[in-house]
């Protein structure tokens, strides 16, 4: 029986969360805080890179952010759908963990498989908690869904101060070689937007959002339900 966490996060790909959260996960763990990432897809329709370099460097950014469990359902890549049994198996893995917040890209997104995901994880935390759908596994309430932003930033809802963990978000970045590593002449690789100073563009993005909020570096989220907070 797996332990459970405080924080479940959840992404289409390997480093969508490491892209859109890693400082703020990294905090989390560094506070003492148990975090599980849990990636929907292999990746297996990337330009660049293989299935097993994906796992690897997914290895070893969990491993830079010190998270406590690391999962890969093995879902379609391009081929995510609200279908039952995609659902079931999202579902699982929250009753697995058993979660307190769990966390999904943010709902408009340039890619495709980002959009599903916060669509089909949206989902998956209601049944999660329906006594009677999938009765085999305890019903389980995620007390808040929070999104966060891989690509374009929109509607920040909430922020989060990463300035003392933003290069150990960039070293879970920068695990990511095959993704991020400029296209080599003559080797197996193409040009994308992600070999293009993504890693730099990333942390512009941060430092743009924290500067507005008089902070060094800082990770933008939304939410659709208020958050209840006991002090200001």
């Amino acid at each position: 029986m797996s332990e459970a966490l405080d924080i479940l996060v959840f992404g289409a790909h390997a480093d969508d969360a490491e892209i859109g959260m890693g400082g703020t996960i990294a905090k989390h763990v560094q506070a003492g805080l148990s975090v599980g990432i849990c990636d929907l897809t292999e990746a297996e329709m990337s330009s660049n890179g293989t299935v097993e370099l994906r796992k690897q460097e997914a290895a070893k950014a969990a491993s830079v952010l010190g998270i406590s469990a690391r999962t890969n359902l093995g879902l379609p890549d391009r081929g995510l759908v609200s279908s039952n049994n995609q659902i079931e198996r999202i579902v699982a893995e929250i009753r697995q963990w058993k979660p307190r917040v769990v966390f999904a890209p943010y709902w408009v997104d340039r890619h495709p498989d980002h959009v599903a995901c916060s669509r089909m994880i949206e989902e998956a935390v209601f049944n999660a908690k329906l006594r009677r759908y999938m009765p085999d596994l305890p019903a389980v309430q995620v007390e808040q869904l929070i999104y966060y932003y891989i690509n374009d930033v929109d509607q920040v809802s909430l922020i989060v101060d990463i300035s003392e963990f933003q290069q150990m978000k960039r070293d879970s970045l920068l695990a990511y070689r095959s993704q991020f590593d400029a296209a080599a002449a003559g080797a197996d690789r193409v040009a994308t937007p992600l070999t293009n100073r993504y890693v730099e563009r990333v942390e512009a993005r941060d430092s743009l959002l924290g500067q507005a909020n008089g902070l060094l570096y800082a990770e933008g989220f939304a939410i659709k339900r208020p958050h209840a907070v006991k002090l200001f």
